[in-house]
């Protein structure tokens, strides 16, 4: 089985929940004892929510690649950005180290299409809904119809992601605040799914909650981890 290198903290709350997924996959499929050889990279988060709220790209793209250097020259195989939002800088990423970096936009979007879903509803940071880099990606490269929140709903979902998901705080009046703009948004837009589109949204609501389709990118990307690891 392949190193698998980890790029987290970004909260540590869903690295955490990448580290059980990819253990509990890797022994389901390996049986026994066996868990994931893996090498983890935690970032202390305040740093990277800084460069982010301030627009600092280039400052967030310099640490992801140090930290994605400093897992290869570990001994990483392959290359796991554990945040939806850090797939921002992806391709920089890639470009500075020599092993794969397995992409969570694809992972998500292979599960989406073959679900038959069109128009998913993507939920995620601000940066994630109102840039190009995620969801052009679901468009141009598998032909989804992505729909986001207006102003008000992105502010929402922003909101509850940094000051309380990412704090580890789980509230029932944002889980009601999730799932009311999600009805909306199916109502309005023909919607016929949803993109937890952020790592830590999957602490909050599930497909118990909601009648359409469901993509949790965290559990997703670490299916796509193992699969990787495994071949």
């Amino acid at each position: 089985m392949k190193t698998l290198g980890l790029i987290g903290g970004m909260s540590w709350e869903s690295t955490a929940i990448y580290y059980r997924h990819i253990n509990e996959i890797t022994r389901k499929r390996r049986g026994g004892l066996h868990s994931a050889p893996l090498l983890v990279w935690s970032f202390d988060f305040a740093k990277v929510a800084e460069r982010q709220h301030a627009g600092d790209w280039q400052g967030a793209a310099d640490l992801m690649i140090e930290a994605a250097r400093k897992l290869e020259d570990g001994g990483a195989e392959g290359l796991v950005i554990c945040t939806n939002t850090m797939h921002r800088m992806a391709e920089e990423v890639q470009a500075a180290t020599t092993v794969p970096l397995l992409h969570i936009a694809d992972a998500t979007a292979k599960a989406v299409v073959e679900a038959g879903v069109r128009r998913p509803i993507l939920l995620a940071t601000r940066f994630t809904m109102e840039q190009d880099f995620y969801k052009e990606r679901l468009r141009e490269k598998f032909g989804l119809d992505v729909v986001i929140p207006d102003e008000a709903g992105r502010a929402m979902v922003h909101r509850v992601i940094y000051e309380e998901l990412c704090q580890g705080i789980v509230s029932e009046s944002s889980k009601a605040a999730y799932l009311s703009e999600i009805e909306r948004l199916k109502r309005e837009n023909n919607a016929d799914g949803v993109i937890m589109g952020c790592t830590e949204i999957t602490m909050l609501i599930g497909q118990g909650d909601i009648d359409v389709p469901v993509f949790d990118t965290t559990l997703l990307h670490a299916i796509s981890a193992v699969d990787f690891a495994l071949a």
